[in-house]
């Protein structure tokens, strides 16, 4: 990591959980020009030799400001997927000031297979992938699979009935703890590493639901039976069960992604970027035991 630990990295949405902790993790290696970008300087106060400057994506005033000088930017993705087209905008608006900053090199926290996703928001994903190859700025894709910590909630229903509905059918998935995810990016963005390219940064396993259920069960005790159900049978389960509107689209798309074999991705990356492998989806579960239902 040590190749650009003194160089001007930028952490976009550092008041976030993931860009706070790749920002907690770049100081604590020693970065020396570490900035902390977000809409929200207040909620970073007291980190520590870092800088931090305001950047809202919606205003490229602030983001030429807070790039600045800055040789390696990391943007990551902003969480507007409740207005069509807004997050896009935004990017391309944030590719757009790095570039006129003279930034080096810019990455970017995308996802697997945004070209051919069943997720509704992956067409963003795609499209800024696009803006930053079209930039002519070096660059680092990091597609990154689903954090291990949405299966947090995702379980909690599972548990409590003993049955876990899904659409999913055999397809996989590798689910990547956000802590994994965060050293990678901080890794990427201190290293040299190789320049125009994609990473996929993928949990240790891929496994179905099936075979997830089956650790579930191990690590809790409650036996779960996995219903296989169509899109259509899930879609009014949720409806049902008074899930918002807005959220229906996003769970059935994933279900459709897994099942389709567009999470079907697994790398080494991690482990090659950062000398450490991801922790196992069974140890994620073990250490946060007490997130789940009783």
């Amino acid at each position: 990591m040590a190749d650009f630990l003194h160089s001007k990295l930028v952490v976009t949405g550092a008041s976030g959980h993931l860009g706070r902790r790749v920002v907690e993790l770049l100081a604590a290696k020693g970065a020396t020009n570490l900035i902390a970008a977000t809409r929200t300087p207040e909620k970073l106060a007291g980190l520590p030799g870092v800088t931090v400057r305001k950047a809202d994506f919606s205003d490229p005033a602030s983001l030429d400001a807070a790039f600045a000088g800055a040789d390696r930017v990391l943007i990551i993705s902003t969480d507007r997927i409740d207005v069509p087209g807004l997050r896009i905008q935004q990017h391309r608006a944030a590719v757009e000031a790095a570039k006129r900053a003279g930034v080096k090199r810019i990455l970017y926290t995308s996802m697997p297979n945004p070209d051919r996703s069943f997720i509704p928001f992956a067409p963003d994903h795609l499209e800024t992938e696009r803006a930053i190859e079209q930039s002519g700025v070096e660059f680092t894709i990091l597609r990154v699979s689903w954090y291990a910590e949405n299966l947090l909630g995702t379980l909690a229903g599972p548990l409590k009935t003993g049955k876990w509905y899904t659409a999913a059918g055999n397809g996989r998935i590798a689910y990547i703890p956000r802590e994994d995810v965060a050293r990678a990016a901080a890794a990427a963005l201190a290293s040299s590493g190789g320049a125009d390219e994609r990473l996929d940064i993928t949990g240790a396993e891929l496994l179905t639901v099936p075979e997830i259920a089956k650790i579930v069960s191990e690590v809790t005790g409650k036996p779960i039976e996995v219903v296989p159900v169509s899109d259509e049978e899930l879609e009014k389960m949720l409806a049902a069960a008074g899930m918002p509107p807005f959220v229906i689209p996003l769970v059935i798309g994933t279900e459709r992604n897994i099942r389709a074999g567009n999470f079907d991705v697994q790398s080494d990356a991690v482990l090659r970027i950062t000398g450490k492998a991801p922790q196992s989806l069974r140890d994620f579960l073990i250490a946060n035991r007490a997130a789940l239902p009783a």
